[in-house]
């Protein structure tokens, strides 16, 4: 026998990884376009500790409105999706299963993000969660973070990093 078969195919798990990371991206160019065609009609965008933003109209226009005014920048440390119904996901526990319905994915992101405020860096830790739904569509995307990192802690690495600009936080 040879080794000359060829290698099985990929999983298609990245299929969902990557409509996260393109919206994130899409998010870092401000192509509002793309990330309006990845945002499902009734998304649903949560910074946990702060307000919910729902449907995508909103949320688009919340966007828009900060075109050029600020930047946005994501380095991904970690990526996984979750491909299985979320039904199989939940098993025949009728507690775990409330609120739940219909087929989809679920994205978790472990990543770094950067808000730019002119030359204030904000840097932080942020862990993602995002829900894909069978046209490819994000209807979830919820975000954790440590409040006094994002608060407190960033803003007093950026300006430090102002004044001594080896301190300048990157990626």
């Amino acid at each position: 026998m040879t080794d000359d078969a060829p290698d099985p195919p990929l999983p298609i798990a990245t299929d969902h990884t990557a409509i996260v990371q393109k919206f994130l991206f899409a998010m870092a160019e401000q192509d509002f376009d793309t990330i309006e065609s990845l945002a499902a009609p009734d998304l649903v965008w949560q910074n946990v500790g702060l307000p919910t933003l729902r449907g995508r109209s909103r949320i688009m226009k919340l966007l828009r409105r900060g075109e050029g005014k600020f930047g946005f920048l994501v380095k991904f440390h970690r990526i996984a999706a979750d491909e299985r119904s979320r039904e199989e996901r939940s098993g025949t526990d009728e507690r775990s299963r409330e609120g739940q319905t219909g087929t989809g994915s679920t994205v978790l992101t472990e990543r770094t993000d950067a808000l730019i405020f002119g030359p204030l860096r904000l840097q932080f830790w942020v862990c993602g969660t995002f829900e894909i739904n069978d046209a490819g569509q994000i209807t979830l995307w919820r975000d954790y973070f440590d409040f006094f990192d994002a608060m407190v802690k960033a803003p007093l690495r950026a300006v430090a990093g102002l004044a001594v600009p080896s301190l300048r936080p990157t990626f």
